[in-house]
């Protein structure tokens, strides 16, 4: 996926890089090891579904929904074109696509809704919500997080990816202790490390357990992860990056790949 990454940036020359290679691990251990759904029938009523609140990260969506045989791979090159299914925010037109993104705060809430609506029609369809620690500086989620508690939503599951990052620098507001918010808020919460594969496999499976309350899993990511160059560059959220570059990262990101087996 983070090869697929790379690639899908390469063409346009910029893309959020970062983001995408920090989230990768999560995208991959719920689509290969815990979500419920068919790549043959993606309207299938009792699906899981996925909803990606922060938009902006679709180039991982996009390498993992290629690599579960939902898009074409030779089309992640499209990345970002003009009247490409592949936008640098998701849209709902595109296969395998929830929930519009790009307008932060609102992706908890629309997971609140479906999961209400799950429930009346007697679905065990889960709802996984990503979400970001830029997003909690949003009223509008802790009015989610409130609703999704007082429902006993056990079917809800958010996951929150805090790389400490956003448009310009460093998180403007300090969202610490991230856990004990969430805990105070009624969520049985997951503190764990994002980039570790066995880590997040295990609190997706705690996660499935009928409390009673919904969950959250706060996961802490590296932006840039298994490509050394980026993971040191201030402001990762956007890249840019020259033509000549593209190898050197590409380079780093297979050495740091072999290192890890």
């Amino acid at each position: 996926m983070r090869r697929h990454i790379l690639t899908m940036a390469r063409g346009p020359g910029q893309g959020y890089v970062g983001q995408g290679l920090g989230i990768a691990d999560v995208l991959a251990a719920l689509y290969f090891h815990e979500l419920r759904y068919d790549p043959q029938d993606l309207g299938w009523p009792d699906r899981d579904r996925f909803l990606l609140s922060t938009g902006h990260y679709s180039i991982a969506l996009w390498a993992a929904l290629a690599e579960c045989g939902v898009l074409p791979l030779a089309e992640l090159v499209t990345y970002g074109a003009d009247d490409s299914r592949l936008e640098m925010s998701t849209l709902d037109t595109t296969p395998g696509v929830e929930i519009v993104g790009g307008s932060l705060g609102h992706g908890l809430g629309q997971g609140v809704g479906m999961v209400l609506g799950l429930r009346l029609s007697r679905s065990p369809a889960r709802v996984f919500v990503e979400l970001s620690d830029g997003e909690m500086q949003e009223g509008s989620t802790w009015e989610a997080a409130m609703s999704g508690a007082s429902f006993g939503l056990d079917n809800l599951v958010a996951l929150i990816d805090c790389n400490g990052i956003q448009a310009d620098g460093a998180i403007v507001l300090d969202m610490e202790p991230v856990a004990e918010k969430w805990r105070a808020f009624g969520w049985d919460t997951d503190e764990i490390d994002g980039n570790d594969m066995a880590e997040i496999v295990r609190a997706l499976q705690r996660a499935r357990g009928e409390t009673g309350r919904p969950k959250a899993i706060v996961l802490r990511t590296l932006p840039g992860k298994g490509v050394p160059t980026l993971e040191r560059r201030e402001k990762a959220h956007f890249v840019r990056v020259d033509a000549h570059e593209w190898d050197d990262l590409t380079a780093e990101l297979e050495r740091e790949a072999e290192m890890a087996q």
